[in-house]
This record gives structure tokens, sequence and C-alpha cells, in this order.
């Protein structure tokens, strides 16, 4: 799998996970772990991203 390819499904991933975050605040029965379960992911998919872009590549 390319980088860019790889890249690209961790952005949807990570969208997908804002997505769901943004439907779950809007319902106050929502679990608080599971809220923060899933906040933890998405920073996770976005500390990798940021590290995919920022890492030099080894040749």
């Amino acid at each position: 799998m390319s980088m860019d390819v790889h890249l690209s499904k961790l952005q949807e991933r990570h969208a997908t996970l804002e997505q769901q975050i943004s439907k779950a605040n809007q319902h106050p029965s929502i679990d608080s772990l599971e809220l923060s379960e899933m906040k933890r992911r998405k920073l996770l998919l976005k500390e990798e991203i940021e590290r995919l872009r920022t890492e030099p590549l080894l040749n």
C-alpha cells in the first residue's frame, strides 16, 4: 500500500470518528466513557497522520 493511500485511509477514519463524536454529543444519553474512547482514537489517528506527513522518507 502506498503512503498516499495509507494517509487517505487514516484521514477517512479520522473524519468518520469526528462525525460519530459530533452525533454522540447531540444525544444527552451518550456514555461518557464511550465518548472519551472515540476522542482518544481520533487523537491517535491525528497523531499518526501528522507523524507520517512529517517523517522523512527512508530510501
